[in-house]
């Protein structure tokens, strides 16, 4: 502990910084857990927002762990855009950026 008395973390490498989501048939409930600060800050965001629906389990030196309806847990398919919309994107970003 610091002279502050806050928390002091232990530096992870990135490929420690995993978080890994867990959930089954049975329960309505998913178990999120992470050593990712990025992930924490948004979980604890979420947590705030909208506690009735994510939830804060608790925490170690290195970690958080969350839980949330499985609803909240998604799966999409990957965005296809065609050449020419790709094209008409660009074409509108370029004019943005240019100011025009």
């Amino acid at each position: 502990m610091s002279a502050r008395g806050a928390k002091q973390r232990m530096k992870l490498t990135r490929y420690e910084q995993e978080t890994i989501v867990n959930f089954n048939a049975e329960e309505p409930d998913a178990i999120v857990y992470t050593r990712d600060k990025a992930v924490m800050r948004q979980l604890d965001t979420l947590v705030t927002e909208y506690p009735d629906i994510f939830k804060y389990i608790g925490e170690t030196d290195i970690d958080k762990t969350y839980s949330m309806s499985k609803s909240r847990i998604s799966y999409s398919k990957p965005r296809r855009i065609s050449e020419v919309k790709r094209q008409q994107a660009r074409g509108a970003m370029n004019k943005i950026n240019l100011g025009g």
